[in-house]
């Protein structure tokens, strides 16, 4: 029997969760560009060439709706909608950079 990484012991393996509240195929390249700061829905459009608009608003509430990133509208015609990682986002960085270097050695 493998023993107990003692940093984890006690915690819940919850990679699932982790996986659900990040989304789907399109959240890690949209991380990628809030990453680097604030954004609008046009530049992060526009950095990501091959997501449609519909498949970018619906990561874009997921992400929302799982708190990491904000929304902020501004009240001018036509609207200003800006893009920016909470805490919680920005701790996903470190998980991110990880899997680039794991990819960059194994695939």
């Amino acid at each position: 029997m493998a023993t107990q990484d003692p940093e984890l012991a006690g915690v819940e393996c919850s990679i699932e969760k982790a996986l659900d509240v990040i989304g789907g195929k399109w959240s890690f390249l949209v991380l990628k560009e809030l990453f680097e700061g604030t954004r609008r829905f046009n530049e992060i459009k526009r950095a990501i060439s091959t997501i449609s608009p519909k498949a970018l608003t619906d990561t874009l509430r997921h992400l929302e709706e799982h708190n990491i990133l904000t929304r902020k509208v501004y009240p001018t015609v036509p609207p200003k909608v800006e893009y920016t990682l909470t805490e919680k986002g920005q701790e996903l960085h470190k998980i991110t950079k990880e899997m680039k270097l794991w990819a960059a050695k194994w695939t």
